[in-house]
């Protein structure tokens, strides 16, 4: 049974690493995996929950109606009643929290609040403006999603620049500064939520210990790629004043209003959750709540034209990636059924024994997350280890909260996808959107993507070994 387990993970793994050449939704692949997995861990619990979970369905049975069924009435009620429960909740927690940011940063989006970063962005000089770019990509995607950093930054490289070569040297950085600027950061990456929700990292230590490796990975590539720019840029388009005569058209202030109210709520969830202690989606869900008030009261007070019932939250939430919603749901709960049966924790054992480096199981991941999705990888890391106690010595220190396992997690798992163009959602978008091809990204950017990564990697390891020891 446990082997049919992972032929079937590793079959619905390649369907969604193989997205495109199947022509088959990686979202539709990730359901069918979460739930088959379910289904034959269900109908096989008898010779499975009785091996792993010997004490808990004892316990669970005792005292029960259930103590008279058979073995197999017993582990299939455990299954549904008390580790299906349980990994939905927490599950449900990270998506929440997804739902909560995309939904915020999709209404800043729709009033035009990221032109009041991307209007005041003047640089002509080639050089310059690609610092400046990747400034700004890697400040806006630690608070904002990679995706949506990509895409605000890919559409003002179209008003600025008009080379191709030159567009795809600066969207090419632009991928690489929005990985590493979601990697220090704990709502900057769907990686970073997942381990901050969790619980296995706390905001200021991520910042503390994993800020400057990503700093050290974009500037490596940096200081290569933009050797390659030389003179200046011609004179920018001019952006329309309105939308058009249908649309109702947001005021400079009223952009910058609501781009103030969602980037300080967003920075506020990680405050709320060291105040309150409460799970981060609470604080996400507060922000939306005060948010959601504020654009009623505001429209209300207003005679709007029809279309602008568009900038409303009802009409937002409706533009939200829900097909990455589902994604995430069937990922993590196929991993969740790796976690249930003990298959995680084996292969936990086996690291620990053949490899016992928490630096070069990390840093092969993070060139995995190159390959293949990050989020499951890293689902995949949580499930294996088990936060250590506080007290804990030795090796086992290393998976503390905060501690270096973690951390590191959170660094390569979100840097390395750089190295390749498929390896993010920033690669994958900004190849489509500015059609950039595998081959020329891979000669251009993957062996500076990787100095960089590997660069970044060096700087926590020496982080770790000499500057922790220091702070105790």
């Amino acid at each position: 049974m446990l082997t049919s387990l992972i032929v079937i993970f590793v079959i619905g793994y390649l369907a969604i690493a193989l997205e495109h050449p199947i022509k088959v939704d990686k979202t539709a692949s990730a359901l069918l995996l979460g739930m088959v997995m379910w289904i034959v861990y269900a109908l096989g619990a008898d010779s499975i929950v009785p091996l792993i979970n010997a004490e808990e369905l004892k316990s669970y049975v005792d005292g029960t109606a259930l103590a008279n069924e058979s073995l197999f009435h017993q582990s299939l009620a455990y299954v549904v009643n008390v580790q299906i429960v349980e990994n939905l909740g927490e599950i449900t927690q990270t998506l929440l929290f997804l739902i909560g940011a995309m939904t915020i940063v999709e209404l800043v989006d729709v009033h035009g609040g990221f032109r009041i970063i991307t209007e005041n962005i003047k640089a002509r000089n080639k050089k310059t403006l690609l610092w400046v770019l990747c400034g700004t990509t890697f400040i806006l995607s630690a608070v904002l999603d990679n995706l949506t950093t990509t895409i605000v930054m890919v559409m003002l490289l179209r008003k600025l620049v008009s080379s191709q070569r030159d567009r795809w040297l600066y969207a090419g950085m632009i991928v690489i500064a929005a990985n590493t600027g979601g990697a220090w950061s704990p709502i900057g990456d769907v990686t970073t939520i997942m381990l901050w929700v969790k619980g296995n990292v706390t905001a200021p230590a991520l910042i503390e210990f994993v800020s400057l490796p990503s700093i050290v990975a974009l500037v490596v590539p940096l200081l290569i790629i933009s050797r390659q720019l030389n003179g200046r840029l011609g004179e920018m388009a001019q952006p329309s004043a309105t939308n058009g005569n249908n649309t109702y058209s947001c005021t400079h202030r009223e952009q910058l209003t609501l781009f103030t109210l969602g980037i300080c709520g967003l920075i506020f969830v990680p405050i709320f959750k060291t105040i309150t202690h409460l799970p981060p989606f609470v604080g996400m869900l507060l922000v939306l709540g005060i948010l959601w008030v504020f654009t009623e009261c505001f429209y209300n007070g207003k005679k709007m034209l029809d279309r602008a019932k568009e900038h409303r939250i009802p009409r937002v939430i409706s533009r939200i990636d829900m097909p990455s919603i589902l994604f995430f749901l069937g990922i993590l709960m196929a991993v969740a059924v790796l976690q249930a049966t003990g298959i995680l924790a084996a292969l936990a054992t086996w690291l620990d024994t053949n490899v016992h480096s928490v630096y070069i199981i990390n840093i092969l991941l993070g060139v995995l997350s190159s390959i293949v999705d990050n989020v499951p990888l890293v689902a995949a890391a949580i499930g294996m280890y088990p936060v250590a106690d506080v007290a804990a010595t030795g090796y086992a220190a290393n998976f503390v909260v905060d501690g270096c396992f973690w951390e590191f997690l959170s660094y390569c798992a979100g840097v390395g996808g750089s190295i390749l163009i498929i390896g993010s959602a920033a690669g994958v978008i900004a190849m489509g959107l500015e059609k950039i091809s595998f081959g020329w990204y891979l000669k251009k950017f993957s062996l500076p993507a990787l100095l960089g990564y590997l660069a970044g990697a060096a700087v926590y390891i020496m982080e770790v070994e000499f500057l922790k020891p220091l702070l105790g």
